[in-house]
C-alpha cells in the first residue's frame, strides 16, 4: 500500500511539472514514458533502470582502488570527472568524436545509478540537489547519515569525505577538490567549509580550490595533472549543463542544454588527454570515473521526478562487483 501511494504521488508531481513546463516552454511534453524510452535505447549501460546502483557506489570504487596495492607496483591514482546536472537521456546525443564518455565506455564500464536515497519509483528520501548528491558520493552515505539534506548547509566533521580520510588513513598521499560553484566550501553555510578548515588546521595535503568558472576549474585540474608528482586523488566538477538547465530548461530537446553537455564532455576528453600525456602514466594505476549528481526537470531539480532521479557512472574498471 505504501509503495502504491508513493508511486501515485510521484506520478501526480511529474504530471504537474510536465504540464507547467510545457505551458512555459521549458520542456516538450517530456513525459516519464518518453524519458524511459530514451534511456532504455542507450547501449552504454550493463544494467537496467530497475537495477540501477546507488550513487554512493562512487565512494566504494575509489576507496577500494586506493586501498588495494597494484600487483605490479604501480602508484594508485584517482580522477573523478563530475558533470553537474546532466540528465541520463542527454547521452542519446553524444558526439562520438569529442566525448570522454565514449572513450571511457569503449574501454571500460558503464552503469545507470540513482540519487535521492532510493531507486525510482519509490518516493525519494533525499533531495535531488547538488550538495546532497556530491556529498553522498564523497562520504559513501545518504543524507540521513551525512546530514546534508539540501544546499546551504555545513556538513559536520563527524562524517569527513574520502578526500580527507584517504589521506588520514594513508591510502593516498594527497587529494584535491576543484570546483566553480561557491556552494561547496566558500562560505560558512556551505557543505565542506568546516572540513576545509579542519584540513588546514591539521596541515593535511588536502586541497579545496575554487575557480570563478568552469574554464578556471579545468585549468586548475590540467595544471595539477601536468606536475610530475600530481595529486593522488583528484575530484572535479563542471557546471556547464546545470547552469544552462537552470536558465533555459533541463530538456534533451533544448539545444542550449544539449550543447552545454557536449561542452562538458569535450572538455573532459581534453583532461583525459592531458592525463595520458604524463611521462609517468605507464607507472601509474589510474581509476577514472565520470558521473553526475542529479538530472533535472523544467528549470530545476531537487524533487522526485524520474528525469531528476537517474544518474550515470562510467569507469575504466569494474563497477557492479563493488
Amino acid at each position: 500500500m505504501k509503495l502504491n501511494l508513493e508511486r501515485a504521488l510521484v506520478w501526480i508531481i511529474s504530471t504537474f511539472l510536465m504540464v507547467t513546463g510545457s505551458m512555459f516552454g521549458t520542456n516538450h511534453w517530456d513525459t516519464p514514458e518518453k524519458y524511459t524510452a530514451r534511456v532504455e535505447s542507450l547501449t552504454l549501460f550493463s544494467n537496467t533502470m530497475e537495477t540501477a546502483v546507488p550513487q554512493t557506489a562512487v565512494y566504494n570504487l575509489i576507496r577500494n582502488h586506493l586501498a588495494t596495492p597494484s600487483a605490479d607496483g604501480r602508484k594508485k591514482k584517482v580522477l573523478v570527472l563530475g558533470y553537474d546536472g546532466t540528465r541520463v537521456d542527454t547521452l542519446t546525443t553524444i558526439d562520438p568524436q569529442e566525448s570522454a564518455i565514449t572513450k571511457l565506455s569503449q574501454n571500460g564500464y558503464g552503469v545507470l545509478s540513482y540519487c535521492g536515497g532510493v531507486n525510482y519509483p519509490r518516493m525519494n528520501t533525499q533531495a535531488t540537489s547538488t550538495a546532497p548528491g556530491w556529498c553522498s558520493m564523497l562520504t559513501g552515505a545518504w543524507a540521513d547519515v551525512h546530514g546534508i539534506t539540501g544546499n546551504g548547509q555545513a556538513k559536520s566533521n563527524d562524517h569527513l569525505t574520502l578526500l580527507t580520510t584517504a589521506v588520514q588513513d594513508g591510502i593516498a598521499d594527497s587529494s584535491a577538490f576543484y570546483v566553480s560553484w561557491s556552494g561547496h566550501f566558500n562560505r560558512k553555510n556551505t557543505t565542506y567549509y568546516p572540513e576545509k578548515q579542519y584540513v588546514e588546521e591539521k596541515g593535511l595535503p588536502v586541497k579545496f580550490q575554487y575557480a570563478d568558472n568552469d574554464e578556471g576549474t579545468l585549468a586548475n585540474v590540467k595544471n595539477d595533472l601536468a606536475q610530475k608528482d600530481c595529486t593522488d586523488f583528484i575530484f572535479f566538477i563542471m557546471e556547464y549543463a546545470d547552469h544552462t538547465g537552470h536558465t533555459s530548461g533541463f530538456d534533451v530537446k533544448n539545444k542550449k542544454y544539449v550543447s552545454a553537455f557536449h561542452e562538458a564532455d569535450a572538455q573532459a576528453l581534453s583532461v583525459l588527454r592531458v592525463l595520458e600525456a604524463r611521462e609517468t602514466y605507464d607507472q601509474e594505476d589510474w581509476l577514472l570515473i565520470i558521473t553526475t549528481d542529479h538530472g533535472g526537470c523544467n528549470l530545476n531539480h531537487g524533487r522526485c521526478t524520474i528525469q531528476e532521479r537517474y544518474t550515470f557512472l562510467f569507469c575504466n574498471k569494474p563497477i557492479l562487483a563493488e
